[in-house]
Formats: structure tokens, C-alpha cells, sequence
């Protein structure tokens, strides 16, 4: 069996305890997940201690592999390492080792070593393309480490919360109870109850509720009967779920609601603004409602922002998992004239944003959730193809969205809005992601 070797140490801005202990909690391995890759973590036994053990599912080709991995050698706070029992390597031995610089400041490496299946032919036809996997993924690994570290390193000083969550199984929600679950929050998931309706029960004493769900605006065409879908999803539900919080005995200090950059209506080239008045068509009347369905939580003086997000970015799911397919055959461009633009974030923004605007007690009212350089939808298909090593030769006529998607596609695909995220800018968040570019290399593992 031929061993290689891997190794990769980045600097953390945090103690060697803390990051020690960062990566003993609940939800900090599936933040570690490149999202390229359909990894889930199946199962855990134990906590990070000899002989726990955590279960993965990965895709290999058409199915999937179980990998199962069992801690070894742990000496809290310097080292662990996690050995694979079985799975797609002959043997797979990674050492994960935080070494102190200073009081507020560590090191940490990944050292692995791994043999591939197959043994020696193993090697020889498979062996240069592991180690630029393994490159690509502890690239993304070690900078998702060190700015979520970072972040959880700024609000230190401010107790764990409880936190209470709609939608904690969607794209949004998920990569956020993991982030809060890393930090040493508590997360609890709000579901619906028999009548449809969301039962808050398990809000009593939540610190924060974070509101985000609602029905796909993008799920299918715009009939009456959908639109109608889109509005109760969004207006009934969140008043009634602002009425019942009400009703609770220990209320949440904070309520955040999701919303939509829509509320701005299509207009061209203007910069918009958290304080730009509304405009017309049916997103900005359901992000209208949306908003206004929140009245009630307000006027009883509890702290409520509405997350205006933008189009948030991730090979996970939303807007870009259906463009990756058609960039990646070639097949990519861009949409009508390519002009409208398009307010983007990446997700690993819009989650860091939603926990800045919890532990930010001075923040109140809309807040565009959206990188600060928006581009237009041509600039979004050249850069997209780019990062790809593919053309954008392929424009999809304005009137080809129209027939296929009607006043869907018109809305969705063909207006844009160029929109400004002026508070986050103003109480000092710092995005990880400004530039589209360096956001797709980073989400998507392409960095030559």
C-alpha cells in the first residue's frame, strides 16, 4: 500500500482553545461541507472523543458511499484525528493540530494520510487527481474556518442565544442553524401544525425568531391560483405567526423576517437604497404585504428587520444549481439585453449578515441583504462562464422567457433591481464575498 501525504496550515484568529472547541460543536463539520459536493452527515456516536464516530453519505458516480470516520488520539485543545473505518480511500489517517501564537491567535493543520483504493494502479491513474481535490477542498475548508471564527470571534463578549427558526430545512436555513450551532447557540426549529399553521410553542424564552419560509416563487408559472399560493404563504403566515409570538409568556427580543430585493420593482439603473420608496408589480406587492404582515410585533416594540435578500448564490440550490448545469455544457449566456441588473449574495453573506443583524441591537427595519457590487445579468453570464473555463456564447431571447415563463419570467428573469446594502455597510459588517468573481471561485472549489 503506497502512502501519500497532505498538508495544509492556515493561521486563525482566535485561541488554539477556541478553535479547538469550534470544531468539537454541533454544526461546525457540516460547515466544512464543500457545497460542490452532495456530502451530508448521516449519523454521529459520541462527542469528539476517542471512539466517537460520524457517519457520511457521498456521491461516487451515480450512487452514494457511506464513509465512517472514528476520532482518535484527542488531547483537548491541541489535536484530533479522525480515522476512516471504511469508505473510498485504502486508508485515510487526518490530523487536525491547533498550535497557539499568542493568546488570541493559532495555527491550525490538516495533515492526511491517505492511500488510494486500487493500491499501486490505484495511484497511478487516480493519485494527481485526489491531490487536487484534496487542495480544492481545504482551500474552501480553511477559509470557511478562519471568517467563521472570525465572526463568532466579534460578538464573543455577548451571551448564547436561543434561537428560534421558520424554515430551518431550506437553503438559507440550514447553512444557518449550522453557523449558530458552531457558535454555541441554541437552535430550535418552528413547524406547522395540523392547520397549516406554525406552531411557536417551542419559541417560549427564544432570545431571536428568524422567519424563512414561504412558498417557491419559482416553483411554477404564475397562475391566479399560485399567485394567490405566494401572497398567503408569505402575508397570512407572518401575521399569524406575529400575532401568536405575542401570545407567548417570555416573548423573543428580536424578530427576523425574510423578504426580497422585489420590493424595489424593475428600475433600470437606479441605485436603491433601504430608505427607496416601493415599486410596482407582484413581487413588490407580496414583498409589500410581506413586510406589513409584521405590524403587529412592531407596534409592541419588539426589534424587527425585515431581510430584503437579493439573489443568493450557492451550488447547494436557489438561482445557480439550475445555471451550473447549462454553464458547465457551454450552453450559458445571457438573458434578453442583459442589462438588468442583478443584486447577487453569496450565502455564506447572507447567513453571516442574518447573525450580525441578531447580535446588532441597533438594527431595526429593512436591510438589503446583497453584496455591494451588483453586476448586470451579461457581467453575471461572462463571469459565471469564466470561472468555468466555458463561453457564453448562447443568449436566451427575451421572448423565448416570455413564452416559457410568462409574468414569471418577466419578473424573475428580465427585470433587476441595482440595490445598495446601506445599513450592513453603515453598522460595520464585513462582507467575506464583495466581488462576484471571487465569490463563485470560492463556492464553487474553481481557483485556476
Amino acid at each position: 500500500m503506497k502512502l501519500e501525504t497532505f498538508s495544509r496550515t492556515t493561521p486563525l484568529p482566535v485561541s488554539a482553545e477556541d478553535a479547538f472547541a469550534w470544531h468539537a460543536r454541533e454544526g461546525a463539520l457540516e460547515r466544512l461541507l464543500p457545497p460542490w459536493d452532495d456530502i451530508r452527515v448521516v449519523s454521529r456516536s459520541g462527542a469528539m472523543e476517542d471512539g466517537g464516530r460520524v457517519a457520511l453519505s457521498l456521491p461516487v458516480g451515480p450512487v452514494r458511499l457511506e464513509w465512517l470516520a472514528e476520532y482518535h488520539d484527542v488531547e483537548v485543545p491541541r489535536q484530533f484525528c479522525d480515522v476512516a473505518i471504511h469508505g473510498p480511500f485504502a486508508r485515510w489517517d487526518h490530523l487536525h493540530r491547533f498550535h497557539p501564537c499568542g493568546d488570541a491567535e493559532c495555527t491550525l493543520t490538516d495533515r492526511i494520510e491517505y492511500a488510494c483504493p486500487g493500491g499501486m494502479l490505484g495511484c497511478v491513474l487516480g493519485g494527481s487527481y485526489v491531490r487536487r481535490q484534496l487542495e480544492r477542498m481545504f482551500r474552501y475548508r480553511h477559509a470557511t474556518t478562519a471568517a467563521d471564527l472570525a465572526l463568532h470571534c466579534r460578538y464573543a463578549d455577548r451571551p448564547r442565544m436561543k434561537v428560534a427558526m421558520t424554515g430551518a430545512s431550506g437553503l438559507i436555513g440550514s447553512a444557518l442553524r449550522h453557523l449558530l450551532a458552531s457558535g454555541g447557540h441554541e437552535v430550535v426549529a418552528l413547524h406547522r401544525d395540523a392547520s397549516n399553521r406554525i406552531d411557536v410553542a417551542a419559541a417560549e424564552g427564544a432570545d431571536a425568531v428568524i422567519h424563512l419560509a414561504g412558498e417557491n416563487i419559482a416553483a411554477r408559472r404564475w397562475s391566479a391560483e399560485q399567485k394567490r399560493r405566494i401572497m398567503d404563504s408569505r402575508v397570512e403566515v407572518t401575521r399569524q405567526l406575529c400575532e401568536d409570538l405575542l401570545e407567548l409568556s417570555k416573548r423573543p427580543q428580536a424578530l427576523l423576517s425574510a423578504s426580497a430585493v422585489g420590493f424595489y420593482g424593475s428600475r433600470g439603473d437606479e441605485p436603491l437604497h433601504e430608505t427607496s420608496s416601493r415599486g410596482d408589480g407582484f413581487l413588490a406587492e407580496v414583498c409589500v404585504g410581506w413586510e406589513e404582515a409584521t405590524q403587529a410585533a412592531r407596534r409592541t416594540g419588539l426589534r424587527t428587520v425585515a431581510l430584503r435578500f437579493g439573489v443568493v448564490l450557492s451550488p447547494k440550490g436557489g438561482a445557480l444549481r439550475p445555471l451550473l448545469r447549462v454553464f458547465r455544457l457551454g450552453a450559458g449566456g445571457r438573458i434578453g439585453s442583459g442589462t438588468q441588473w442583478m443584486s447577487w449574495v453569496s450565502l455564506d453573506d447572507v447567513v453571516s449578515a442574518i447573525y450580525h443583524a441578531i447580535m446588532t441591537d441597533a438594527m431595526t427595519g429593512p436591510v438589503n441583504v446583497v453584496a455591494p457590487n451588483p453586476v448586470t445579468n451579461a457581467e453575471f453570464a461572462q463571469t459565471f462562464a469564466r470561472v468555468l473555463h466555458r463561453p457564453a456564447l448562447a443568449p436566451v431571447p427575451a421572448t423565448a422567457v416570455k413564452t416559457a415563463f410568462g409574468e414569471m419570467g418577466q419578473a424573475l428573469l428580465l427585470s433587476g433591481q441595482r440595490v445598495v446594502p446601506d445599513v450592513l455597510n453603515e453598522t460595520g459588517f464585513a462582507f467575506r464575498h464583495s466581488e462576484l468573481e471571487t465569490a463563485l471561485r470560492h463556492m464553487l472549489g474553481c481557483h485556476n
